[in-house]
């Protein structure tokens, strides 16, 4: 997301003062722009629906369509090889030739200045062929790019002149139109906006009253479709979660620790992020198939290693959060450590090199440490699980107040009893982010605030 502050029509200070929000609110530029995002709210959404659609579709037969109709029973330990080289051959020419070179670095965020619409085709390129395929990212920032550049192409069709500082609110709201859904609806999607631009007084409700407006609409687009076609989009959603149990002393005393670790795994795999990237800066094609095959090896590992399907350390992760909640101790300790080991070099190797979203593999990294910690004398699985998504959503994107309501909304009906284990790990998470990165990082932008 753009950390420059985007602001409403006339909400720029002038000779009598800043304006009032009733004053800003009853502009007929304004009133126009939400109109407008009402508008441009449908067929973005309808994009997004089924760019996710097609994703999960892609994705699913990558995974269990193609190694069912080989013989095989699920995807064999060797199939992350020939799947990610295949990825990395195919995003090679999309980052060094194509107009806006597939989207975002993920190390650099999940948002950045909007991408206009000539980077589209790119973007949709390196999404769709890439991420069913193994690479270890979210769908989150290219959905983003999707939403603010499908909003920049509707004004460009529509022939409407507007202002630099419409143009940019109106591709704010269309990423967060395109990226609600998937984060839980408008509020979780919105808050990231509010957060990330840091703005505040009428020019806050400025921004996000568009927003809102658009991904409302988009989230009954993404309903209404769902039910009609019975697509999947593979929303970040957990059907089931651990038994609830109130947190006693022992949850905080470990949870403490277990934060700090959490947090530490997390900005070192961003760390290798900002290495990689380096890395690739010269030589990009070569360098980027290279990195590719890289987390392919990274995945057959952990398949090796454990003897488990090796899509549970592939992709972005959902899948394998949903059943860590729903069946905690269906993994050994030694299983989700060596999980957290493999998949978290891959993570880091595709935040520098490949494209898609950082979010959704940090939350699996995080609640599989809960999960394999909970086994500790005092620490219960519940616990555990809600300070390891806790502290890894606020680690990666050093958002508090978006990681805390994501959380949440996580959780369901567990949330309300557990609302102190998730404020421990967003607290914990955001100091250690702080301590643990190096002045050189510290001034590049962090995760949404480029």
């Amino acid at each position: 997301m753009s950390g420059t502050s985007a602001q409403a029509p006339g909400a720029g200070a002038d000779k009598a003062g800043p304006p009032t929000l009733r004053g800003l609110l009853l502009t007929s530029s304004y009133v126009r722009l939400l109109v407008l995002c009402v508008l441009v709210g449908v067929p973005v959404a309808l994009a997004a629906f089924f760019f996710v659609s097609l994703q999960h579709v892609l994705q699913h037969w990558v995974w269990h369509t193609l190694p069912e109709d080989l013989g095989y029973g699920r995807a064999p330990w060797w199939w992350p090889l020939p799947a990610l080289l295949l990825a990395g051959l195919i995003l090679a020419p999309v980052i060094t030739r194509l107009p806006g070179g597939g989207g975002h670095l993920p190390v650099l965020g999940i948002g950045g200045p909007p991408l206009g619409p000539s980077a589209l085709p790119g973007v949709a390129l390196a999404a769709l062929a890439t991420l069913p395929l193994g690479v270890v990212l979210g769908p989150e920032a290219p959905l983003m790019a999707l939403g603010s550049g499908l909003a920049l192409l509707a004004v460009r069709s529509a022939k409407r002149t507007a202002e630099p500082q419409s143009a940019l609110i109106l591709a704010t709201a269309g990423s967060t139109t395109a990226i609600s859904t998937i984060l839980g609806g408008p509020v979780v999607a919105v808050l990231l906006v509010i957060e990330a631009a840091g703005l505040g007084g009428p020019q806050l409700v400025a921004l996000v009253l568009p927003c809102l407006i658009a991904s409302g609409v988009g989230g009954l687009v993404f309903t209404g479709f769902g039910s009609w076609t019975g697509l999947s989009i593979g929303a970040l959603r957990l059907p089931e979660v651990p038994p609830d149990a109130n947190p006693d002393a022992g949850d905080f005393l470990w949870g403490i620790p277990m934060a700090v670790l959490i947090a530490l795994i997390i900005t070192m795999g961003r760390r290798l992020g900002r290495l990689t990237a380096g890395w690739t800066g010269r030589q990009t094609a070569v360098r980027t198939v290279l990195c590719a095959f890289a987390v392919g090896v990274c995945i057959a590992a952990y398949a090796l290693i454990t003897g488990r399907s090796p899509e549970e350390a592939a992709l972005s992760g959902q899948a394998t959060i949903a059943d860590l909640a729903a069946h905690p101790h269906a993994w050994s300790v030694g299983a989700l450590v060596a999980l957290v080991a493999c998949k978290g070099l891959a993570w880091g190797i595709s935040l520098g090199a490949l494209r898609g979203g950082p979010i959704f593999p940090a939350l699996m990294l995080g609640s599989a440490v809960g999960i394999a910690c909970s086994g500790l004398p005092g620490l219960g699985t519940t616990a555990g699980f809600t300070i390891g998504t806790a502290t890894a959503t606020a680690a990666v994107t050093g958002l508090p107040v978006s990681s805390a309501v994501l959380t949440v909304l996580l959780m369901g009906s567990d949330a309300h009893s557990q609302m102190p284990l998730i404020v421990l790990g967003v607290v914990v998470a955001l100091i250690v982010r702080e301590l643990a990165t190096r002045p050189e990082a510290a001034s590049q932008p962090p995760i949404g605030h480029e």
